[in-house]
Formats: C-alpha cells, structure tokens, sequence
C-alpha cells in the first residue's frame, strides 16, 4: 500500500496543521456519516466523529455558516478531512467510480479542503434537498432540474452561501464542495483521532 501513497504525503499529525471544526463554531451541526454504518459503504471508516479542515476553509465554512444564522439556518456537516488510507479503502471497494476519487494522487478531502454538508433549521432539522447525502445518481448532480421546488430553493441557499466564500461546488454531488487553493496543500494520511 505504501508505494501506493502519492509522493510528499503527511503522516505526522503535527504536520496536518488542520483545525477542528467544532472549536471554530459552536452553531455548527455534525452528523459525521464515515463514522457509523449509515453511508454508501455500510462500515465505519472513521473510529471517531470529528471533522477537521484546513482553517483557510474552515474560516471561510464558519462565514457560510454565519451568513445562513442571519436566515435561521445553519450547516450540517458530514464529512471533511477524509485520510488517504480511508480513500484507498473506498477506491479497493469502488474501483474506477465516477462516485470516489483515485486515489493515487489524492483527493481534495485527503487535503482538507473539501466538505459535504446540508443545511438545517434552527432546530437542526434537515432541509429537503434534490437527494440524501451520498446517493450516487444523476438526482444528486449538481445541476439535476427535477426536485421538487422547495428542494431546489434549499439547494440554490446553500450553493449561494458556499460559493460566496470561494467554495465550488462539483458536478455530481450537491453537498461536495471544495474550498479554493486546495492544490497549495499536501495531502494527509493522519488518523481523525490523533488530531
């Protein structure tokens, strides 16, 4: 697995300089899916729920959150820093996907500069969206025209609130967007629970 790894990879988690998510916002939600069975998998892939970024995008997710507070509305994260060993795991079980990422040269998630979320009520009941989290069909593109109003009104909030702080969004999944200048960073394979 090793000679898998893609090259200048980080395994020294003084080195991840990655910050943890519930410290920065406490109006924030968690429902960390890779920590239970309840995802597109069915295993726990992470030993704890945390969720860490890098604090460029952490700072930039808190803002998102902030400007949705104003509405009565705030996020509910999913997943963030994803280690490479975790996404080689995925990639063994879903081989050439168009769903996970090779990989070989790492994913924006095992830079922590990617984030899968919702958004939720003040109460922190979810919103109606095109789909649930990680359901791999053309209902979950990003540009699916289908849903029902309420559910393309939910998603065009969160896709507003995420790119006016320098989030993409990507193609086939509406709760996966990437934080800007994610190629500055290395990509990580520190353990979620030695943070």
């Amino acid at each position: 697995m090793n000679s898998d790894r893609p090259k200048g990879i980080v395994t020294d988690p003084q080195k991840a300089h990655l910050v943890r998510l519930k410290d920065l916002d406490p109006t924030l939600l968690f429902d960390v899916r890779y920590a239970t069975t309840n995802n597109f998998v069915g295993e726990v892939l992470y030993d704890c729920d945390e969720v860490y970024m890098v604090e460029d995008a952490a700072k930039r997710l808190v803002r998102a959150n902030q400007r949705l507070n104003l509405l009565g509305l705030r996020l509910k994260i999913y997943d963030g820093y994803r280690p490479w060993s975790v996404q080689k795991r995925l990639w063994d079980k879903y081989p050439d996907s168009p769903y996970v990422a090779n990989p070989k040269y790492g994913s924006k998630h095992n830079r922590g500069c990617a984030v899968d979320l919702t958004l939720v009520d003040a109460d922190g009941n979810e919103l109606e969206m095109p789909t649930g989290y990680d359901n791999f069909t053309e209902r979950a593109h990003f540009s699916f025209l289908g849903s029902s109003p309420e559910a393309s009104a939910n998603h065009f909030i969160l896709a507003k609130v995420m790119m006016a702080e320098g989030f993409k969004p990507i193609r086939s999944e509406w709760w996966h967007f990437d934080a800007p200048n994610w190629q500055d960073y290395p990509v990580l394979d520190v353990d979620i629970c030695q943070m």
